[in-house]
């Protein structure tokens, strides 16, 4: 959530940028307007409680003075009365206020260019060079369903389109590319954590899918619970309301989980092959850092991230994302775009975003900075989607003959 200490001390510079992320300004001044009225709901009840207090010590005064108290008593009744409306008033005002609070966006850094959409991203640079084909190169679907590694007919018979079944080396490149992943980023000073397919709605308020993208989520009949959409979700929450001691951090982290998506806005996108599914697998980097340390540590999955394809010798490049593109809770965001031959063009297989205090501030993870408690900064990335690694490997190592070579790095973990 956005500092609302900043939003009362500065609101036209915050408004100002939060308009770079799109924001429309009239949100933004019904934010500041519910800010005012819970100001002056505060200050009414903080004044009714005063009135209260003196006319308590009046109250003692009148009895040991042997005084009428009759008066006294009504009036102090009256306020009581008061006082009541006043406090459910304000906290009234209160929830207005976070409830529109928590459909704002993160702020983007003032380094963020100002764009759109994905065509106005900034290029970072390109790691590894495409491999030229004396051949027209196939797309993966094509590749999966030739090599009896990915049955997307039988997925559809199993539940819905966009679901996929993989068989024989599928299956097991899949396998192999989770536990190299996981051990890649054990070497890098990640721990391996297990968590929850299923979390509850603070989870996914904290950081930040909830309110806003609930009908992208799949939720379960009758139960406030939700098939998470990244680990990022129970991963970060691991740490939810606490409060970390400063040689606590940073906690870096990473886990394997099968995410779960509807995809609502994403209709007619990839319908075909494994780019855009409703379940897929993904090893999650998430970090909790001191501020002074986040953009290190941001820097640092970005280079694991990259590291991996470049072990896996699949080319790619790393673009930073502008205003128009950048995630509701992220305040910088580097895509890894992998290069998929039969596309002939890169797509995105990674996600690296630095949120800065603003899922810490929803979810309220603090750490002891010296005598008080400060905000940590959360950050999260895919390392790798393991679907998309499989498309790229296919598309990349493919034959003339149809067939697919396996990466080096990956032999040891299927026996080869």
């Amino acid at each position: 959530m956005i500092d609302l200490k900043l939003l009362q001390k500065d609101f036209q510079s915050l408004s100002a940028k939060l308009m770079r992320k799109g924001v429309d300004a009239a949100l933004l001044e019904n934010l500041k307007n519910k800010n005012e009225e819970l100001k002056i709901a505060k200050i009414n009840f903080e004044t009714l409680q005063a009135a209260q207090n003196a006319m308590s010590k009046e109250f003692g005064v009148y009895k040991r003075e042997g005084k009428d108290i009759s008066e006294l008593k009504a009036k102090v009744d009256a306020n009581k009365i008061e006082i009541t409306k006043a406090l459910d008033i304000q906290r009234e005002k209160q929830e207005e206020l976070e409830n529109i609070a928590m459909a704002i966006p993160n702020v983007p850094d003032d380094s963020v260019a100002d764009g759109e959409d994905e065509d106005d991203n900034v290029e970072l640079k390109k790691v590894l060079t495409p491999k030229e084909f004396n051949f027209t190169p196939k797309e993966h679907w094509e590749l999966a369903e030739e090599n009896g590694w990915i049955d997307f007919e039988r997925g559809v018979k199993l539940a819905t389109s966009r679901f996929s079944v993989s068989f024989g080396m599928g299956a097991r490149l899949e396998r192999a590319l989770i536990n190299f992943m996981l051990d890649f980023n054990r070497s890098r000073g990640f721990d391996e954590v297990s968590v929850p397919a299923l979390v509850n709605r603070t989870a996914l308020e904290g950081t930040g899918q909830l309110p806003k993208f609930e009908d992208d989520l799949y939720k379960m009949d009758g139960l406030e619970l939700f098939l998470i959409p990244t680990a990022e979700v129970p991963v970060t929450n691991l740490y939810q309301d606490e409060i970390l001691s400063a040689d606590e951090l940073p906690k870096k982290m990473t886990a394997y989980t099968s995410c779960f998506r509807k995809e609502a806005g994403a209709a007619g996108r990839d319908t075909r092959g494994m780019i855009r599914q409703h379940q897929f697998h993904k090893v999650e980097l998430v970090a909790l850092a001191k501020p002074e340390e986040s953009e290190k540590i941001f820097d640092e999955m970005v280079a694991c991230a990259s590291d991996i394809l470049t072990a896996l010798e699949l080319p790619h490049r790393l673009v930073d994302l502008c205003t128009g593109d950048l995630g509701f809770s992220a305040a910088h965001t580097t895509d890894i775009e992998v290069w998929l031959p039969g596309q002939n063009t890169y797509r995105e297989i990674s996600s690296i975003s630095n949120t800065r205090e603003f899922q810490a501030r929803r979810a309220k993870i603090r750490f002891k900075d010296g005598k008080k408690n400060s905000m940590v900064h959360t950050l999260n990335g895919s390392s790798l989607a393991v679907g998309r690694t499989l498309v790229a490997i296919m598309e990349n190592y493919q034959n003339e003959d149809g067939s697919i070579d396996i990466p080096e790095v990956l032999k040891p973990y299927l026996g080869i």
